[in-house]
């Protein structure tokens, strides 16, 4: 079976995930104690079921922490398993919570938001290099799901490699593997016609294809990640992302995502994120 276990802290997105595995025909399952994973899929196997998505999270207890053994045993079957794990800035789950005035899952009396918060990740920290990780702190809902359709598309069998473009002023991706800062190149955003414009438009690629230091820059990029793919594919690593980043999120880092996805993608399954595009 092909089963997508989707973990990670509360308020990060989880629901909507699901809700787009079940539109996507996989047969979806929220909140499920790990212990009772191994009977539903034999149930599922059963009844013909071949797509499977499990929400697993800090809500089924301390059974949680059974979730990379279960991960191991799967495979060893012969399921094709994927992890998608959502996280956000303590920041933007309060606002969350805030804004939906839900009650978290660990509020006990005595133990503020933040505090459920921190214990939260406490106990799903080790779970984050277990699959896809994906920061949803400054993500609307609809790019959230078009990034999960992407996921679900990938192919599995080995390493894909996401690009993903942001800008500083909103904060480094949560998900990143590689940071690469952009921002020492001259900016598109100061000539008054490519303002508007972004990454995508010619005119910005012309310019900064115009200019020897992002040649430069992007052939160092391209010699680095040549060098150290192999080793994250020796890892049995299924995901790694290179988040690029410039200023605001729209010119040189969008660019630079897009030329780098160009030279990878006759080798490797690329994947291209642009974050502050929404």
């Amino acid at each position: 079976m092909k089963i997508v276990l989707i973990t990670g802290l509360s308020g990060s997105g989880k629901s909507v995930a699901l809700a787009v595995m079940e539109d996507a025909g996989f047969y979806c399952v929220d909140n499920l104690p790990v212990p009772l994973v191994r009977n539903l899929l034999d149930v599922l196997q059963q009844s013909g079921h071949e797509r499977i998505a499990l929400a697993i999270d800090a809500r089924t207890g301390t059974s949680v922490s059974e979730l990379p053994a279960l991960i191991d045993t799967l495979r060893g079957n012969g399921h094709d398993v994927r992890v998608i794990y959502l996280e956000a800035k303590d920041s933007t789950l309060i606002k969350r919570y805030s804004e939906t005035r839900r009650r978290h899952p660990l509020a006990r009396e005595g133990m503020t938001l933040p505090e459920c918060i921190a214990r939260e990740r406490d106990m799903v920290t080790g779970l984050s290099a277990m699959g896809h990780h994906i920061d949803t702190s400054d993500l609307r809902p609809g790019t959230l799901r078009h990034w999960i359709k992407d996921f679900v598309a990938a192919e599995s069998n080995d390493l894909n490699v996401l690009f993903e473009s942001f800008g500083y002023k909103h904060g480094v991706p949560l998900d990143a593997d590689f940071v690469f800062d952009v921002r020492c190149l001259p900016n598109p955003y100061y000539d008054p016609a490519l303002r508007p414009l972004t990454g995508l438009d010619q005119p910005v690629r012309d310019y900064l294809h115009s200019l020897p230091e992002a040649g430069r820059m992007l052939d160092d990029i391209s010699r680095f990640l040549h060098d150290w793919l192999p080793a994250f594919r020796r890892d049995n690593r299924s995901y790694l992302t290179v988040a690029i980043g410039c200023t605001g999120g729209q010119h040189r880092s969008v660019f630079f995502c897009e030329e780098l996805a160009h030279r990878f993608r006759d080798n490797e399954n690329v994947l291209t994120r642009h974050r502050e595009l929404g």
